[in-house]
């Protein structure tokens, strides 16, 4: 692995939980983030403050950093970096460091929950019915933007009329079928030739702002191959989550596909499975083995902080 790791969005649990992984296997690493309060720079053992993603200046202000403190790989762990990392990748390159990070396309498809779900139609990856009104898929239904991250302005509506109330307070809505069942997240890695490399399913037992804070791992073949496929659709490498219900009707379908580290990632490194060394080989150009990404089931997280019970 890198000898000094310069880790993106700290002020969030992902990338907290990215900096601790590193720390843990005596990686030297660097805190980044746009905010000077961010909870997770004093852990780095250099840190700085860069502009956010929608700055012009925000790639070159990471190499910059990156320069300075001797780091020679960059993880991200904010999806609206991605995008602009990528188009200057040659850059930072140039200047020694290395960065690895979806298409633009594969970003786009994940980022736009329309495009995401018309996507995974056109592939036969079982995804609710998506419309922009109540009378376009059957009920009941949520209502969300199009554009969004974890729980904000998401609004479950069991009439037409609660749809329609919520169409006019979203942002760029669209209106799915509601699904009721067991909720979980794929902790997962795809190389950069596009093969699965490995997953951890976990069930979403309590979520906080869009966040896993309660959750356990478990071993379904259907949730990993449906996992594989949502990527392979979205045609998607490196890093992802991916999040989905085993419905009451026992039927594995998937919602969402965020292409970044998770904040519930504490759980699958608790695990057993090292994605974030795993990760960071690929930043390098190394293989990533999958015989480092097997998992346990059975293994718990309370509200961020794991505890093994025999499942």
């Amino acid at each position: 692995m890198a000898d000094s790791v310069l880790v993106t969005g700290v002020g969030g649990a992902a990338g907290i939980s990215v900096l601790n992984a590193l720390l843990r296997a005596g990686v030297r690493t660097v805190a980044a983030d746009c905010d000077a309060t961010a909870a997770g720079l004093p852990l780095g053992q250099a840190c700085g403050v860069v502009p956010p993603a929608h700055d012009p200046a925000f790639v070159d202000a990471v190499r910059d950093l990156a320069v300075s403190q001797g780091a020679d790989a960059v993880v991200p762990t904010v999806a609206e970096e991605l995008i602009a990392l990528g188009a200057r990748a040659e850059d930072l390159a140039a200047g020694g460091v290395a960065v690895w990070v979806p298409s633009r396309r594969a970003v786009e498809r994940c980022s736009d929950k329309a495009l995401f779900a018309s996507t995974l139609d056109a592939a036969g990856v079982a995804t609710p019915a998506t419309g922009r009104a109540a009378a376009d898929v059957p009920g009941p239904w949520i209502v969300k933007p199009r554009s969004g991250r974890g729980s904000r302005d998401v609004y479950p509506c069991d009439s037409a009329d609660e749809v329609a109330w919520a169409l006019r307070r979203v942002a760029e809505p669209i209106v799915q079928t509601r699904l009721s069942g067991r909720e979980f997240t794929v902790d997962a890695l795809v190389d950069r030739d596009g093969r699965f490399a490995g997953g951890v399913p976990r069930w979403r037992l309590e979520t906080r702002g869009g966040i896993s804070t309660k959750g356990e791992t478990f071993a379904d073949d259907r949730v990993l191959v449906g996992a594989a496929a949502v990527l392979a659709a979205v045609e998607l490498r490196g890093v992802a989550c991916v999040q989905g219900f085993v419905t009451d009707d026992d039927e594995v379908v998937f919602v969402e596909c965020n292409p970044r580290f998770s904040g519930g990632l504490p759980l699958s490194l608790a695990a057993g499975a090292d994605l974030v060394g795993e990760y960071l080989r690929g930043v390098r150009g190394l293989p990533v083995r999958s015989s480092r990404l097997g998992y346990r089931p059975g293994v718990r997280m309370v509200r961020r902080y794991c505890e093994v019970f025999e499942g």
